[in-house]
């Protein structure tokens, strides 16, 4: 993701960032977003769906102190139906010189829809390949930051940066999120003094004799446009080692020289970070080649296939990017209005590296900076619309995309639990259809169900394509010996959410400190749970370590006299067939009410003996009201 300084987008709280994470966040996600302006016109191009990229070589000539690329790319397609034409993204900036197809020369066009049309010599029917040779040259439009030229400590600097609708800017190409190059050889040649970077494992790096270099990066994997990057400058390389024997790989890293010393240091914490990942989820998805990182100019990070680009190396910014390489690269978001696939979980794993290298109270400080964020405003969904999808700010939303996003998945975590969560989420990287290929947000909840075991769609329409954020008043009171009744209500900071259902984890406290959770099935406004809980309760706490998306909620400790229920017995218990009321003959029973442990009513009786074999086993609570009140005993069915 790209990622710079937006201070009045986020507001994050002390507590889950320190200033300069914080700062790091937003200059993280506005590097995500800098390749283009705030609005573009920018759909899938109809043009270019009748193919399929199959391989492309794309060979580059720069110098970081000129603002100029000439290139030459070779692509090989395969024909979705038949073809006569073939239509490639390219910025009108640019200039093709030739186009070739086995030597000879083709007719093209480039229009005013930054397109490049080109004819071929004959029909190409579908299934058939074709391989078309661009030469091209110029300087491209400076105003999308796609295509930079920089200086750093007085040394120029050349970098790409495409993520979301740039590849088009620096070099003619395919840019959707439905087709992926299966593999692509990059050739860059630079004045000799330079390193160059690029995707996948370094080939070679050739004298030419004339001054400069070139350098070829060989990548094996399927990847989309906006993820091919390239990087020019006197950089310093040092190589880290990774994973585990036989999916070891190669951390290569390439550092400005006046940042080298530090770079060392704090890129140390990459491999606890990796080790993280690959035990939660799966091995590194690249670990034939490599991962690394490469510093560039703008702040923040951009997760390039196998080299994140990167302006500085704070923890959370390596892990933010680092999580992209499976969510995002290798799993990329099927369309724009599914951006939180990517940036979501991007930003959840860095959640997860506080939970897992930090311990739990950090972990809950994360997820209160995210929830105090989303809620600074009382709208906004996590998937796009159409419209929303097209703007590139809103895309890239830090509230929505990013953090929302990282919540919503959270609290599906807390919602299945963590043995569910993770192996759907492993099922979801290595399913075959999805895995180096495209995904849309119900690929995902498919997983999520087939393990969970039941439908998501309450949840999906509430929180993920709903708007706003629920509070809650919660009423906690003593209910007799062991027991206390909670009453939970709730509204709804926007209306296209009817009910929020979710469960809930409410903490009882006694005069002493002590503290005991419990978790409750929260469906409908007003709803009641009696639970056990082991002490006389004098405080109470909502959602004590944050699982909820919530704001301005309301415990309150509700008073009643109980010396009723110390005259009132319900024996024997635990019973499988019968119970039975002792009480005073001065008071009579009017109504006895059953509720199972969620609250239900499953039995209504009038009588102080009654029958209890159609009750399941387990938990229950009676609710018997007599001429003098109403009090509550917990029986067991055997």
């Amino acid at each position: 993701m790209k990622k710079y300084l937006l201070p009045l987008l986020i507001l994050l709280s002390i507590a889950s960032y320190s200033q300069i994470e914080s700062e790091e966040f937003n200059r993280m996600v506005e590097a995500e977003m800098k390749s283009a302006s705030s609005l573009q016109n920018i759909q899938v191009n109809p043009n270019t769906q009748n193919y399929d990229v199959t391989y492309q070589e794309l060979r580059f000539e720069v110098d970081p102190a000129v603002y100029n690329i000439s290139g030459q790319v070779t692509t090989t397609f395969t024909a979705l139906s038949d073809m006569n034409m073939v239509t490639f993204d390219l910025t009108n900036q640019l200039t093709v010189s030739s186009v070739t197809m086995n030597s000879n020369s083709l007719s093209f066009i480039q229009n005013a829809n930054n397109e490049l049309v080109i004819t071929l010599p004959t029909t190409i029917s579908t299934g058939n390949n074709g391989t078309v040779v661009i030469t091209y040259s110029g300087a491209p439009a400076s105003g999308e930051a796609a295509f930079t030229t920089s200086t750093h400590n007085g040394t120029p600097i050349i970098y790409t940066l495409s993520e979301p609708f740039g590849a088009r800017d620096w070099w003619p190409c395919k840019q959707d999120l439905s087709d992926k190059i299966e593999s692509i050889d990059v050739y860059i040649t630079a004045p000799i003094a330079y390193v160059s970077v690029s995707n996948g494992l370094e080939q070679s790096a050739i004298d030419n004799g004339n001054g400069t270099k070139t350098t070829h990066f060989h990548h094996g994997y399927a990847i989309p446009a906006y993820l091919v990057a390239i990087a020019v400058t006197n950089y310093q390389v040092f190589t880290q080692t990774a994973g585990t024997i036989p999916n070891d790989f190669p951390i290569v890293n390439y550092i400005y020289p006046e940042n080298f010393s530090s770079a060392q240091t704090q890129l140390a914490q990459t491999l606890p970070i990796m080790n993280v990942y690959e035990t939660l989820f799966e091995p590194y998805p690249f670990h034939n080649e490599k991962y690394g990182h490469a510093q560039f100019g703008w702040g923040g990070g951009m997760e390039h296939t196998t080299v994140s680009f990167m302006n500085s190396f704070g923890r959370n910014l390596i892990a933010h990017e680092l999580a992209h390489q499976w969510f995002g690269d290798k799993v990329t978001c099927g369309s724009w209005k599914d951006i939180w696939l990517n940036e979501g979980f991007a930003e959840y794993l860095s959640g997860l590296v506080v939970e897992n290298l930090d311990g739990a109270s950090s972990f809950v400080s994360w997820k209160n900076g995210k929830i105090n964020n989303i809620t600074s405003q009382t709208t906004g969904a996590v998937y796009l619309t159409d419209t929303e999808a097209l703007n590139v700010n809103r895309i890239f939303s830090s509230r929505l995309s990013y953090n929302k996003g990282a919540m919503v998945i959270h609290m599906l975590r807390w919602k299945m639990g963590d043995a569910a969560f993770f192996q759907a989420i492993k099922n979801y990287l290595a399913d075959s259809n999805l895995a180096y290929k495209y995904a849309v947000t119900d690929d995902l909840k498919s997983h999520l169900e087939a393990v969970f075991g039941s439908n998501l769609d309450e949840y999906f329409n509430d929180w993920l394509y709903g708007e706003g954020y629920p509070s809650y008043t919660v009423t906690a009171q003593n209910w007799g010996n062991g027991q206390a009744k909670i009453t939970i209500s709730q509204t709804q900071s926007d209306a296209s959410v009817s009910y929020f259902e979710m469960p809930l984890e409410i903490r009882l406290i006694n005069s002493t400190g002590q503290t005991y959770d419990v978790i409750v099935n929260h469906q409908f406004d007003g709803q009641e749970f009696i639970v056990s809980v082991p002490f006389p309760i004098t405080g109470v706490e909502f959602d004590p370590n944050s699982h909820i998306i919530s704001r301005n909620n309301i415990t309150t400790l509700g008073n009643e006299n109980f010396e009723l229920a110390e005259i009132v017995t319900l024996y024997p218990n635990p019973s499988n067939k019968n119970l039975h009321i002792q009480l005073p003959s001065t008071i009579t029973i009017e109504k006895i009410e059953c509720y199972n442990a969620l609250g239900q009513l499953v039995l209504t009786n009038h009588a102080k003996d009654f029958s209890i074999e159609t009750l399941t086993n387990g938990i229950h609570f009676a609710k018997i009201s007599t001429s003098e009140g109403v009090i509550h005993k917990k029986f067991i069915k055997k």
